[in-house]
């Protein structure tokens, strides 16, 4: 089951704020029985989609985002190949195993989605879920083969810890492919996938998602940066800064705890998925 966390720069930044008596900040959960732990992933993941639809990630059937079986962690739950991510609900999600065989479901897997999430999960043990999609700004970012610039707060929760993987070789659909790539990822959180897109990993479906759509907003605000800069050298974040940034909102429970306002949105708009 999951264990809580150290506590996070975050959590710790808190404690300086009143006297020591005010609300704590909410945890990540954790799970009695392996049951409980799956019903939970499989949830997240199915309301994951259905924001990705909303902020406009879904591109045809590109696309998927996996959270590895508690019960069974050869295994992980993927989207249905060819099912729009609005649709998606916790019931047609299916479970691959490395094989590429569908253990459990109706529906048939990507096959990308297969050689990119097999080859991180068997790599990976530490990574519960990850996510790629084709959104737009990853995808333009993507063309200019650069790590992010650390301009401004937000994308220093990415400092030194996201890779730029540049051996694009067309669809990803071979296992030697999904290994260069996951190679290139390392230990980091994030990728750049050059002529690609974007990739994000995570220790829980929360902070991968929120790892996925931060990165695709910085992606954008880089762009639009460049752009009004035309051509003028962007303003830097001292090193000093973007480490202290990072130590506060780049570790997992950021992630997971900057997730849930965005939970709370969809739940409560689209609570089907939950069927």
């Amino acid at each position: 089951m999951n264990a809580p966390e150290k506590i996070s720069g975050l959590q710790a930044s808190q404690q300086r704020v009143g006297s020591g008596n005010a609300p704590q900040l909410p945890q990540p959960p954790v799970f009695k029985t392996v049951e409980q732990e799956r019903l939970h992933r499989k949830q997240r993941l199915a309301g994951v989609f259905r924001l990705f639809s909303r902020f406009g990630f879904d591109e045809g059937v590109a696309g998927h985002v996996t959270a590895r079986d508690p019960e069974f962690p050869d295994t992980f739950w993927v989207n249905p190949y060819g099912m729009h991510f609005s649709q998606i609900n916790v019931s047609s999600l299916i479970r691959v195993d490395h094989h590429g065989d569908v253990i459990e479901g109706d529906h048939p897997v990507n096959a990308a989605a297969f050689a990119i999430h097999s080859a991180i999960h068997a790599a990976r043990p530490d990574v519960i879920a990850a996510a790629h999609t084709h959104s737009i700004y990853g995808r333009a970012f993507a063309a200019l083969d650069q790590p992010l610039a650390m301009i401004n707060q937000d994308v220093c929760a990415f400092y030194q810890d996201h890779a730029l993987y540049t051996d694009y070789g067309g669809v990803v659909i071979d296992a030697d492919e999904g290994a260069r790539l996951t190679k290139a990822l390392g230990n980091y959180k994030a990728a750049i996938l050059s002529n690609h897109g974007l990739l994000t990993v995570a220790d829980s479906v929360d902070a991968a998602a929120w790892w996925y759509i931060a990165m695709e907003r910085c992606c954008q605000v880089q762009l639009l940066a460049q752009a009004a800069a035309a051509g003028k050298p962007l303003k830097l974040v001292s090193t000093e800064s973007a480490e202290q940034v990072f130590s506060l909102v780049g570790n997992s429970f950021a992630g997971w705890f900057q997730f849930q306002p965005l939970w709370d949105r969809i739940l409560k708009e689209q609570p089907d998925f939950l069927n």
